[in-house]
């Protein structure tokens, strides 16, 4: 058994976008979450999430393309990005209009899944999917 020592805890994830600002505000708007925090450049911005946080930073940045390579971003609407994003919610429906009524362009209506869950699909000003759904029953 590993020691507490050695346990990571999930700090958060890091989205890569067009600008930062835009995505901050369309995250709280669309999806309810508060602003931790936006830096003076609009090279970083946070959002709260429960125990961990939401990230946002450019696209392209010296720092990290020369680091560890650059970011590929999609094309077409019939592409994706490599990551996608899962928010839960009470009231999934209501969840979904608010997104959608805050510019998040619907992909798929909320569903019932055979799994327990009830899920509908966005994409975010960046056309990251995002899901919107209960917890698994």
């Amino acid at each position: 058994m590993a020691s507490n020592i050695m346990r990571p805890a999930f700090a958060y994830t890091v989205v890569y976008v067009k600008d930062v600002a835009k995505s901050v505000e369309f995250y709280s708007r669309a999806f309810g979450h508060n602003v931790r925090r936006l830096d003076e450049s609009h090279r970083w911005g946070e959002l709260e999430s429960g125990q961990t946080t939401i990230a946002f930073t450019p696209l392209h940045q010296h720092e990290t393309d020369d680091l560890t390579g650059k970011v590929q971003a999609t094309h077409s609407d019939r592409e994706r990005a490599p990551i996608e994003l899962c928010f839960c919610y009470s009231d999934v429906d209501a969840a979904f209009k608010r997104a959608v009524e805050n510019g998040a362009v619907a992909v798929s209506e909320p569903e019932d899944k055979e799994w327990g869950q009830k899920v509908g699909y966005v994409r975010d000003i960046d056309g990251i999917v995002v899901r919107i759904g209960s917890h698994v029953k």
